[in-house]
């Protein structure tokens, strides 16, 4: 008897136990601006599994999640710009294969106090002035960037060196990725963003349209004039091209040897099956359909690659997004 109970200890050690069932779990991480989609999806996904299977979503920012993908910790990137060369080749190092999927369009949006009664619009020179790394301990005032504002001190919020949303911002307001001032409080996490824009009159900040709808007593979006006149940030204006240069697709990349687990295969199926409803309740754009039928064909035929190249463009419609074939 004692034997049999060692060699069940045994086994069970060596996870050869019977009756012990592997745990299900998709593990996802990375930009917090696709995450409102992702855990929408991700509660639901749950829902419809009765618990069965577990979904964890991080936010360690794009680049910090594309560091935990490429090295095949994780099943799922978020991300809200394509993934790098640098990171491809991380990738590749430790062959982890991806599939890049749109989910959504974003307008990433310039936010200010709701007090401010002073800048309803600015210009993307204007942006620039305040954002380009020569600004730094010297463009402090409001004034110093518009001579009819007040003077007063300029604070600014914005996203982390590891958001994707900061490579894509700085990207399309002072022309180069990460290219940005150091003088202001950054962080991955959008919610401290707008807790500290809501707490001063003189604050100004950015992140992704889905966290200023869901704040807007707190907050006042800015109109960025790209030298047409200001557009605000609105499904609209994503939809028909006005709100540039700071529309942009958000995504999803899935390791493709991760799709061999049932659990992460029927959860990505799900995912571009409900994006459309669960995109538009978190305030996001959601894409045409025909994008997530694309998307669900790379899926089944495992194509893998992404369709930018290793760089993060600005200026992205939806159509070019459609045209484009993903390549190693």
């Amino acid at each position: 008897m004692k034997n049999a109970i060692l060699a069940l200890s045994f086994g069970a050690f060596l996870g050869l136990a019977p009756n012990i069932v592997r745990a299900q779990i998709v593990e996802i991480d990375g930009s917090s601006t696709v995450f409102p989609v992702t855990e929408a999806v991700a509660e639901e996904f749950q829902k419809a599994k009765k618990g069965k299977i577990k979904v964890t979503v991080g936010i360690s920012g794009t680049g910090g999640g594309f560091k935990k993908f490429c090295r095949g910790e994780t099943d799922i990137q978020d991300a809200s710009r394509p993934i790098l060369k640098s990171e491809m080749a991380d990738c590749k190092k430790i062959g982890v294969d991806y599939i890049e999927l749109p989910v959504a369009f974003d307008a990433l949006t310039v936010i200010v106090n709701p007090k401010n009664n002073w800048s309803p619009s600015m210009t993307v020179p204007e942006l620039k002035k305040i954002w380009e790394p020569a600004a730094q301990g010297k463009i402090t005032n409001w004034n110093q960037v518009r001579s009819s504002w007040p003077n007063a001190p300029l604070k600014l919020f914005g996203a982390g060196a590891d958001s994707g949303t900061f490579d894509y911002f700085t990207e399309a307001i002072t022309g180069k990725a990460k290219s940005s001032r150091g003088d202001f409080t950054a962080s991955e996490d959008d919610n401290v963003l707008v807790q500290g824009v809501a707490n001063d009159v003189n604050a100004l900040g950015f992140f992704g349209y889905a966290y200023y709808a869901e704040n807007t007593k707190k907050l006042k979006a800015v109109a960025v004039d790209n030298g047409k006149g200001g557009v605000a940030p609105s499904e609209k204006t994503v939809l028909d091209g006005t709100y540039q240069p700071l529309s942009r697709p958000i995504y999803i990349y899935v390791n493709k040897k991760s799709l061999a687990k049932p659990e992460v295969k029927e959860f990505a199926d799900f995912y571009l099956k409900h994006a459309p409803k669960l995109v538009k309740e978190v305030k996001y754009v959601p894409l045409p359909d025909k994008v997530y039928t694309l998307g669900a064909g790379r899926l089944k035929s495992g194509k893998v690659g992404t369709a930018f190249g290793g760089s993060a463009e600005v200026g992205v419609t939806i159509d070019d997004l459609m045209k484009r074939e993903p390549k190693l």
